[in-house]
Parts: structure tokens; sequence; C-alpha cells
């Protein structure tokens, strides 16, 4: 038997036997959809095709808590990211590769220890991006340095304190060279008041490949900085904003599932600078995306981007919603940037998606 189906099964009976009202949750979300890229640089683009987690990625969790007293709680989360266009487990084949976290929490906020989410990545996609990070039109494609999770880490989030709320996460390199390699850590902090959302956040990686023979390491460090804000102007019109700033070869988009992919780049761009804006608005079950990223590379080789998306979806009720996008990317001096989505990288300037998603 597969032994991650084995591993799953093992659960069942330890979630049934520690079920207490609101101690254990089920739940997940399926998404799948049709993707159509365009404009590869050789003309590989390949054939329409379905993929997984277009939007928001395709999972399968368990989270928990159980009151210890004291205004105190131990709380659990485990996210199986699913293939479901093939059934394979998704993040490169880990069994919980989306989220795998324990730790405590109280009306101060969250200490928790794993697999999670960094700082600068919530701040991007929960804040400043109305695509949230999802479908051809995630700001992902330019901002930021590809990484969404970091491993064997540590992480503070606190409550809400009149509008203010800070995190900070540091994530140990455990590697067998050095304890600095591939280490990251970031910090955040943010501000939420009446219709208007503020945050800033700071995320440090290092990551060295690893010397092979007469081969020299590759620094891929990556310093990346940045301001998000969003704001209700109306009920149905949200505006968005972000500038980032950063820094190192590995500051900018990359596929983190084969870190040799940074390399196909003639010439990386070690610094940069990015600006967002974007704006949704609903009416009725519908709402309706745009936004538009500039990417301007400080470096003498000028690789400067530019993505223009456009997006909606439509919620057949609260936990269904059919999608579809467009997002096309203006590369500058044989700059390398890809239209992707939540779950992929994408190998063209250009692509539409059109998809489907259930939450239960």
């Amino acid at each position: 038997m597969n032994t991650k189906l084995m591993a799953l099964a093992c659960l069942l009976p330890v979630a049934a036997l520690a079920q207490e009202p609101s101690s254990i949750r089920v739940y997940g979300v399926l998404d799948a959809g049709a993707v159509s890229e365009h404009d590869c640089p050789n003309g590989d683009c390949p054939s329409t095709k379905i993929s997984p987690g277009v939007s928001t990625g395709s999972v399968l969790g368990f989270a928990g808590q159980e009151n210890l007293g004291g205004d105190t709680r131990a709380i659990f989360t485990l996210e199986a990211g699913v293939r479901n266009d093939t059934g394979q487990s998704d993040q490169g084949g880990r069994l919980f590769g989306s989220q795998a976290y324990v730790g405590l929490a109280n009306r101060w906020g969250a200490l928790t220890v794993g697999r999670q989410y960094d700082v600068g990545y919530e701040a991007l996609a929960e804040v400043a991006d109305p695509f949230h990070g999802g479908t051809a039109g995630t700001a992902t494609n330019l901002i930021g340095n590809g990484t969404k999770r970091s491993d064997n880490s540590i992480k503070y989030r606190s409550n809400v304190f009149r509008g203010f709320s800070a995190s900070a996460i540091y994530s140990f390199g455990e590697s067998a060279f050095s304890t600095s390699r591939n280490r990251a850590y970031g910090a955040m902090i943010g501000y939420q008041g009446g219709l208007f959302t503020l945050r800033a956040a700071h995320q440090r990686k290092n990551n060295f490949l690893q010397a092979a023979g007469a081969t020299a390491p590759v620094d891929l460090s990556a310093r990346n900085s940045i301001v998000a804000a969003n704001m209700h102007v109306t009920k149905a019109a949200t505006v968005y904003a972000a500038y980032a700033v950063n820094k190192g070869v590995g500051s900018s988009p990359w596929d983190q599932d084969n870190p040799y992919g940074a390399l196909v780049l003639a010439s990386p761009s070690t610094r940069s600078n990015d600006a967002l804006a974007g704006v949704s608005y609903s009416s009725g079950p519908a709402t309706f995306m745009v936004s538009y990223i500039r990417k301007d590379d400080r470096t003498f080789a000028d690789q400067d981007a530019n993505q223009v998306a456009v997006g909606v979806t439509y919620a057949m009720s609260k936990r269904t919603a059919f999608y579809a996008a467009y997002a096309k990317i203006k590369d500058e001096n044989n700059a390398a940037y890809r239209v992707g989505n939540f779950s992929e990288q994408g190998k063209g300037r250009s692509a539409f998606n059109l998809g489907l998603r259930h939450a239960f």
C-alpha cells in the first residue's frame, strides 16, 4: 500500500478518539482549471492542460486545539497539498507540504513550530494582491523570491491590539555544512483600522547551492522587503498597492522546487524594485480584478518587466466558485519572467485560466 495513504489512514482513528466539540476540524479545498499558455521563449508552450490548485491550491487539512487552562491552548494544523488532476501529492511529493505545525496560543497570539508560510508572502498575498496569490494574475509572477513557506521554522503571530499586529519567523538552516546555509528569517508589522489595511514585512533567506567536486557553491540568498496596503473605497470596490525592494541573486521569482532553475537566467537580477496597483469590484456574485505590476531591474542588465492581469470569480454558493483570469508579461532585455498560478511556475509570457474551486 502507498505509504502516504497508510499515514492518512492512521490519522483517522486518532481523530475519532480525540474528537470533542470544536476540538478537531477537517477541511479542504479542491481547485482545478484549464491552463492555456502562450508566447513561450522557444515556442515550446504545452497544449492546453488541466492543472490543480490554479487559484488557491487544493488541500486536505486537519486543525485542532485543546484547552490547557489559564487562557492557553495547544493548537496544530496539518495540510496536505493535493494535485487533484492526478491524485498525487503537491509541493514536491510531501505528505503535508502545504502546512504542518504545532504550538501554543493565548490572548496575546500564537507561537508555532513546523512548516509555515513566510511573513513576506503573507503580506503580498493577503493584503496587496487582488488575485491573492492565485490564477494567472498572481503578483508572485514578478514580486518576491518564489518562496511561500519555510521548513524547520518557529513563528510568532500576535493577535490584533487596537488595530496593530506583528509576526516574526525564524527557519533553522539544518545544513550538514553550516547552520547558516538555507537559514531564513523575517518580521512583519501591520495595522488594520476601519476600511484600511497596511503591512510592512522583511524576509531574508540564505540559500547556497552546495559545491560538487571543483564546482564553486552558488549564492542564491535573498533579501525582500515589502509595504502592502489595501482600502475599501466603497462597499463594492477595493484598491490595492504595494512597493517592494529586492536584493540578492535569489531575490526574484524562480522555481523553488528546482533550485537550479534559477541558473537559466543569463543575468539574474540582484537588485530590483517592484510596484503594484490593483482594484477589485464586486457586483452580486461576481468579483472583477485588475492589476498592474512594474519590476524595475536596478542592475546594468536592465531586465525590467511589466505584468497586466484581469480576472473574475463567480460565486455559485459560499463554498463553490468559477474563476477566469488572463495575464501578460512584457519582458525587457531578455528577462525570463513567466506567467504562473498558485501551484505552477508557468512557461509562457501570457496565460489564460478557467476553472472551478470548492471548499468543504
